[in-house]
């Protein structure tokens, strides 16, 4: 059985406030991979890091279960987006040069997927299970209000895959000839409306809503927003790259 994708109903609020990667990612990954004839990027979303690793692959593949996602996938030359699971990816043996899963890899059926894996890659291809911790706001205040809403107000609300994105997958299996990743960032700067888009698409906020519980989201938009100021004002918003890469 599929597991439920969470943002099956979010393409459009995913593709527009989830946070893209740095250039310096897709740079790194093309440099490890044997060829660079093709990478697939599994439970793709919107593309985020499948457009970035077309600068440096003759093809991409995108791959997600979401018909929503692959919706509001930004075209891009040499990129072809497949709806389907990670379980079963609908590509030719030995064909893959990089095959990438970023912040995707905890929804996943690690072993089906892993099969998978294997069989599309082609002689010593490079496996990288991408994700990006908890994000940090500065000023202080601004901080530590998040930090209380996350852990403690809708802590309870987050599926329990979750707590492999919080230990920087360092908990899942990787059953593969690990290799050394570059420490790594996000770095945006955000308006509020930017930051709170980005929150409506987590899958606890969901949860929250459907258990009837709006208030703890209401308290918590009036409280960041007072400590916030003017809303139209770019605030520090940034994430750590984790990052297990192997060799199959």
């Amino acid at each position: 059985m599929l597991r439920k994708n969470w943002f099956g109903a979010g393409g459009s609020a995913y593709a527009q406030f989830r946070p893209e990667y740095p250039v310096a990612l897709s740079t790194f990954l093309a440099k490890v991979s044997p060829t660079r004839d093709m990478a697939v990027d599994v439970g793709c979303g919107n593309g985020q890091l499948t457009r970035q690793l077309a600068t440096y692959f003759d093809r991409v593949i995108g791959v997600d279960p979401s018909e929503d996602q692959i919706a509001n996938a930004q075209a891009e030359d040499k990129v072809r987006y497949l709806c389907a699971p990670a379980e079963k990816l609908p590509l030719p043996d030995n064909t893959a040069s990089l095959i990438t899963a970023a912040q995707a890899a905890h929804w996943f059926d690690l072993p089906a997927f892993y099969a998978e894996a294997r069989r599309i890659a082609v002689e010593n291809a490079v496996i990288a299970l991408i994700s990006y911790g908890v994000l940090r706001l500065e000023p202080d205040e601004l901080q530590e209000r998040f930090i209380d809403f996350y852990h403690n107000e809708i802590g309870p609300y987050w599926p329990t895959e979750r707590k492999l994105v919080d230990t920087g997958y360092a908990d899942i299996t990787f059953p593969f000839n690990e290799r050394a990743a570059p420490e790594m960032e996000i770095h945006r700067a955000w308006e509020l409306g930017d930051f709170l888009g980005y929150l409506s698409t987590w899958s606890a906020v969901h949860r929250v809503n459907d258990a009837g519980r709006e208030d703890i989201l209401t308290a918590f938009v009036r409280d960041i927003s007072e400590l916030w100021g003017d809303p139209a004002k770019k605030r520090p918003v940034s994430w750590p790259i984790n990052m297990r890469l192997g060799t199959i």
